[in-house]
């Protein structure tokens, strides 16, 4: 069996159980878990509810596609919870003409939803398995403004660079400066900083081509990624 064919068997779009409702589990998803984490943006509520979810789990994840989790995908890695991929859209304000990249391409859920919003998402990831799931399942939903990319990418992508917005999906221990300088003047960079229990989910727009304007937006806890860079530790 082929590398492709393992892919379309193991993360082909479920089969529903009739017995799960589709349709009212996506409702209360928004309703309940993202609109109550105040996602009130009708742009992101819409394009929440109509990227089927569902379609970007494995089969045997279905039932939990849309509960307030984050669901596990291979390679110790994890999808983002519903709540947190909703304030990420609303705090970035994402428009059509938008260049954006994507650092952690996880489930394609997340590159999905960016996908539809902005005008071409560059999303990159570090495990190759990951990215080759996720190309195959944007693939299905019909969405080609993609470019997916195997890579490590938690200072920044300089191949296609400038973005008018950078999104990290895991949580950084230091501001990604080196990825805020990737930044077109105007753009936004989503990051999650700091280091467990509590770290900060901030929004850096580069403002001028030598200024920036942070801000701190929610705390959260998410998992570090890869090669992050770390604080230097001073022995007394």
């Amino acid at each position: 069996m082929t590398q492709t064919a393992k892919i379309v068997e193991q993360h082909a779009p479920a089969q529903f159980n009739t017995q799960f409702n589709i349709a009212e589990a996506r409702f209360n998803m928004i309703e309940q878990q993202i609109r109550t984490w105040e996602v009130l943006d009708p742009v992101v509520l819409a394009v929440l509810d109509a990227v089927p979810r569902e379609n970007f789990v494995a089969e045997s994840q279905v039932g939990l596609a849309f509960a307030d989790v984050e669901l596990p995908i291979g390679e110790d890695q994890t999808m983002l919870s519903p709540k947190l991929e909703g304030r990420i859209l609303q705090a970035l304000h994402i428009k059509k003409t938008d260049k954006v990249l994507l650092v952690g391409t996880g489930s394609g859920y997340l590159t999905a939803l960016l996908a539809t919003l902005a005008q071409h998402v560059h999303a990159v990831e570090i495990y190759p398995e990951l990215s080759n799931t996720a190309q195959y399942r944007l693939q299905a939903q019909g969405i080609h403004n993609v470019t997916l990319y195997v890579g490590d990418a938690v200072n920044g992508f300089s191949t296609a660079a400038p973005y008018d917005v950078i999104v990290f999906t895991g949580s950084l221990p230091l501001r990604p400066v080196a990825a805020e300088k990737m930044l077109n003047v105007g753009g936004r960079l989503f990051a999650v900083v700091g280091d467990a229990p509590m770290m900060e989910a901030t929004v850096t727009q580069r403002v001028s081509e030598g200024s920036y304007r942070h801000e701190t937006i929610f705390e959260t806890c998410l998992p570090v990624l890869e090669n992050a860079p770390q604080a230097t530790k001073f022995a007394f």
